[in-house]
């Protein structure tokens, strides 16, 4: 009789507690940052600042629009990078604000300060090609010292699989993140959205990802209709320094000590 009674109570809370909503914290969502750069050349790059969201801009030092994007993307409290263009393992011609392996460490520190002098707001730097550059530790090593002296982040937009910046950067206490995924390599509505699904399955695996897009008319369509998506992946799209971890001003002050 006792087992029975026991048994019917049990059934009843049972029934009971399956009609109530079951309380579990929402898993924290996954973060991308997605970096668009080569700004500057074009008017038409300024489409890109209506994309929605913590886009972040890098911008090519010494351009007809540079300077102006960057000052528009800054008001809207966009953060925005200084795109420093770096040789290529190709010669291809790198405009103004270059980087090459023939200049020294004067040189360097003298070009990365006028670039800066023109977005001072600038966070940090991203490599514009440098599949070359890249590998040299020389020339990454200076271009890391300007970094830290600075207080500056760098992305490795990572054009060379043997890019060597990014090591260099951890060694000197330079805050740095590579890049995962580009985003639009083929201007099709194809490979822009399995390059984006890349991104987000990338974020899931690892709760973060960075991708690189440029400004193409092509691929501003493709992100106004995918930035959209990412809330219903539990995916926060963030700015780049928030993927970062920086130094306090104590460490900062004790680096330089």
């Amino acid at each position: 009789m006792i087992s029975a009674v026991s048994t019917f109570f049990f059934l009843i809370i049972f029934s009971f507690t399956a009609l109530l909503p079951t309380v579990s914290a929402q898993e924290k969502p996954a973060r991308i940052a997605i970096v668009i750069d080569d700004i500057g050349y074009r008017d038409s790059d300024k489409h890109a600042l209506l994309l929605p969201g913590a886009i972040t801009y890098s911008i090519l030092p010494h351009t007809p629009y540079g300077k102006k994007l960057a000052t528009k993307a800054n008001a809207n409290h966009k953060e925005v990078l200084l795109h420093i263009p770096m040789e290529a393992e190709n010669g291809k011609k790198l405009g103004p604000g270059a980087l090459t392996s023939a200049m020294n460490k004067t040189e360097i520190y003298a070009s990365l300060n006028k670039s800066l002098a023109e977005i001072p707001f600038a966070i940090g730097i991203n490599n514009h090609m440098g599949s070359y550059l890249t590998q040299l530790v020389e020339p990454m090593t200076w271009t890391m010292g300007f970094l830290k002296q600075h207080h500056l982040l760098f992305l490795d937009s990572k054009t060379s699989p043997y890019s060597k910046a990014s090591i260099i950067a951890e060694k000197l206490g330079v805050p740095v993140k590579v890049r995962h995924v580009f985003l639009d390599n083929q201007l099709t509505e194809y490979y822009i959205n399995k390059q984006f699904q890349s991104l987000i399955k990338h974020a899931q695996n690892q709760n973060m990802a960075i991708a690189i897009a440029h400004p193409h008319p092509e691929t501003i369509q493709a992100l106004l209709r995918l930035i959209p998506t990412l809330q219903q992946n539990n995916i926060e799209l963030v700015p780049l320094s928030a993927l970062y971890s920086m130094p306090t001003n104590d460490q900062t002050r004790r680096a330089s000590d």
